[in-house]
């Protein structure tokens, strides 16, 4: 028998909450805003001249100066200016079983906007150019005491015009080049990552014993994120717990690198399960979620000891047919917070009733369910938003002790953001992101948040802080555990594809080069979400081409598939070279979500394995394949 014969059937609840991460809103910067300042040229004066001599005569003007009077000088010098659509797609942290809302009609959420040409004045304060009372700013005044000096004048004026067109072609050649090439994205390296790219054999041995794409796996730098959790803990005087969230990546290496430092993992299913015990984790380590558990799950979680976090009346019912005095379930009932519409946890009504059929289960103490706490999951990255809601389950552990459950654990689930790229390289690509930066004019409605200024840990620390939870949660002898996924494995790994063959395109009447490698953008898989993987990849060997020299080159990145949206970078992205067959494309960062989410061997092509890395003898890196 269950907890309850028959329960009430949940009532339909609407798609979950979604966060709008960014808009892009701003207009693109116009040509004046970027050209650097010119100063006037010095011109000789009258003090520099020998007495009884003339000005020299000005160099003759070049034909093409010539062709273009000062009058013309405005129609050659126009800015672009590109207003971008407010857009406002979602994009869900993958920390939570949230999923994100695809937009209806792609158009009608990013409408096309075509540039705008505007007219930019000759006599502009950026070129030094600003008209003044007696006379041009930077030039002397007239009245040299020569009647010709009217004429050197013009002659002159008319030298530093033709110069200026001349410029001003060549600033419009560069401004289109530049156009069609996105801004450089270099995503934050770790240690063991430079040492990989510096070694001239490493790469290059691991590529030709794999024969195809690969992942790359660190797991001292998971090591490092876990204790820097922990850290962050002990730091604010509370008692904490880690638990990985495993769905973020599912190699064996990363579960034993939690093992070994006091990390628990967060399952849900049984092959997650099983997995995270055969990599050393305890029963009493293992917490598992998500929505209506297996029977079969919930059988080995109670068998083990793990900590279950309820989703349901019916899921509650289930369990405690399942455990029994003897081998009790343990369990956090999932809070369905204020004002959301999620599919997962439970009204404030089903909190109550579910708190009541524990305590009717049996006698206390001796229930077939423990209550040991409350959970939640929030989408987006709000450190606040988690605060507060920590804050209202603080209250209701009180109150369920009240009721003699042990109740001292509260679980804030996931959503630690990763700062993938520097802020400056951010701002600038969401400050003018447009369809010119993509090959076949692609665009995204939004983008994960690939900079982050306070990730990982120091989010934790700034829940803490907010609102004295950490003094709150000291006062009531509570627990708080946390659930990252992505922020246990910020530089932890890397992708690498072989170049496989290479296209030239066009865009705009400017070159980029198009390539393909060996494997697929399911092996990265921000294109599940409809959109693109920002950080640049690097090209590797980190050296010049004998037949491209130190030549940069916009480049974006197709996959051995035969779809057309089988792109692993739209984005025209500048490589400091151009690429030839056999080069490698290491795409960094992505041991969080991009190398399992959406992987498959489509087309029969082998799924990439993951090699793990070690230190070795000096600054020796040994490598093995991963036992997942």
């Amino acid at each position: 028998m269950g907890l309850e014969a028959a329960v009430d059937p949940e009532p339909e609840l609407a798609n979950p909450d979604a966060m709008v991460l960014f808009d892009v809103t701003t207009p693109r910067k116009t040509k004046a805003d970027a050209r650097a300042s010119r100063t006037a040229r010095e011109l000789p004066t009258p003090a520099t001249l020998e007495p009884g001599t003339t000005p020299p005569a000005p160099a003759a003007p070049s034909r093409e100066a010539v062709a273009h009077s000062p009058e013309d000088a405005g129609a050659l010098s126009t800015s672009e200016s590109i207003d971008m659509a407010t857009v406002d797609n979602p994009w869900v942290n993958l920390d939570d079983e949230t999923e994100p809302v695809e937009p209806e009609d792609d158009q009608a959420v990013r409408p096309q906007v075509e540039p705008t040409a505007s007219s930019e004045p000759y006599t502009d304060a950026a070129d030094g150019y600003i008209a003044h009372e007696n006379g041009v700013d930077g030039y002397p005044e007239s009245g040299w005491g020569d009647i010709d000096s009217d004429d050197v004048l013009l002659e002159l004026l008319v030298e530093e015009v033709a110069e200026l067109l001349v410029e001003e072609i060549v600033d419009d050649a560069v401004d289109r080049t530049s156009g069609i090439t996105a801004p450089a994205m270099p995503a934050h390296t770790d240690e063991w990552e430079r040492r990989v790219l510096a070694d001239p054999h490493l790469l290059a041995d691991i590529a030709f014993a794999i024969g195809g794409p690969f992942h790359l796996m660190y797991p001292g730098r998971v090591a490092n994120n876990i204790r820097e959790f922990r850290e962050a803990f002990a730091r604010a005087g509370v008692d904490g717990v880690v638990y990985y969230g495993k769905k973020a990546n599912k190699a064996a290496c990363v579960a034993r690198a939690c093992a070994e430092n006091g990390a628990g993992i967060d399952v849900s299913s049984v092959g997650e399960l099983t997995a995270a015990l055969a990599a050393g984790v305890r029963g009493g380590e293992l917490m598992v979620t998500g929505p209506a558990k297996s029977d079969d799950l919930l059988w080995l979680a109670v068998r083990h000891g793990a900590l279950i976090a309820v989703d349901s009346l019916d899921e509650l019912d289930r369990l405690g047919a399942i455990a029994s005095a003897a081998l009790p379930a343990r369990v956090l009932l999932r809070v369905l917070p204020a004002g959301s519409a999620s599919r997962f946890g439970m009204t404030d009504d089903e909190l109550d009733r579910a708190q009541s059929l524990i305590t009717a289960s049996g006698p206390q103490d001796l229930e077939p369910v423990r209550l040991e706490g409350f959970s939640f999951h929030l989408s987006g990255y709000d450190a606040v938003a988690r605060a507060e809601q920590a804050a209202d389950l603080i209250a209701r552990c009180t109150a369920a002790r009240e009721l003699g459950h042990p109740a001292r654990t509260i679980s804030i689930g996931g959503g630690f953001g990763v700062d993938y790229v520097p802020e400056t390289a951010w701002r600038e690509f969401t400050e003018g992101v447009g369809r010119s930066w993509f090959h076949a004019g692609k665009s995204f409605g939004s983008y994960y948040p690939y900079h982050f200024p306070a990730p990982g840990a120091a989010m934790l620390s700034r829940i803490l802080a907010h609102g004295e939870l950490a003094e709150r949660l000291r006062d009531n002898d509570i627990r708080l555990a946390v659930e990252p996924g992505r922020a246990l494995l910020d530089r932890a790994g890397s992708t690498v594809f072989r170049v496989q063959g290479s296209k030239t395109r066009h865009a705009d009447g400017q070159p980029y080069q198009l390539l393909t490698v060996d494997g697929t953008s399911l092996s990265l898989s921000e294109q599940w979400f409809d959109s693109e993987y920002l950080p640049d990849p690097v090209l590797w060997p980190e050296r010049e081409s004998a037949r491209h020299p130190g030549e940069p080159t916009p480049t974006s990145v197709g996959a051995a598939s035969c779809l057309e949206s089988d792109m692993l970078s739209w984005r025209r992205v500048p490589l400091p070279r151009r690429a030839e067959q056999g080069d490698l494309l290491v795409y960094p960062n992505t041991a969080g979500y991009q190398m399992d989410s959406n992987e498959s061997a489509f087309h029969e092509l082998p799924i990439p394995p993951k090699v793990v890395l070690f230190d070795g003898h000096g600054d020796r890196l040994r490598w093995t394949l991963d036992a997942g």
